[in-house]
């Protein structure tokens, strides 16, 4: 192995090491300045004034995860169409005729979901 080799590696652990000493340098230090007076008021599930009523456990509707996924899977589609546009030009027909399928996979997914009224909030 050459001394190049072995210098760029010194290198890498250098910064893998000081980037450890310095999350634990910072924990440390906000654990040192935080100030740890719990009082009745921070111990409470909600800190907004209102003593809470009820089993904090309650049912949540799976609209809000549907809707949580349908967002999630339009945001990935706009990551994935920055960059097709951006290199459009080079990509060709090729790369026309796979974005459009991934685009009409993505309408076909969303037309679905219309019709099963997962986009209904009432």
């Amino acid at each position: 192995m050459t001394s190049e080799y072995l210098t760029n590696w010194l290198y890498v652990w250098a910064f893998i090491v000081s980037g450890g000493v310095l999350v634990v340098l910072i924990l440390l230090i906000a654990k040192l300045v935080n100030p740890d007076h719990l009082s009745t008021g921070k111990v409470l599930h909600y800190e907004c004034g209102i003593p809470p009523t009820g089993s904090p456990w309650s049912p949540f509707a799976i609209r809000y995860y549907v809707i949580a996924l349908l967002f999630l899977v339009f945001d990935v589609e706009a990551v994935f169409l920055f960059p097709w546009t951006l290199a459009f030009r080079t990509l060709g027909t090729a790369g026309f005729v796979e974005m459009m399928l991934f685009i009409l996979v993505l309408v076909w997914g969303l037309v679905y979901a219309w019709r099963k009224g997962a986009l209904e909030w009432a």
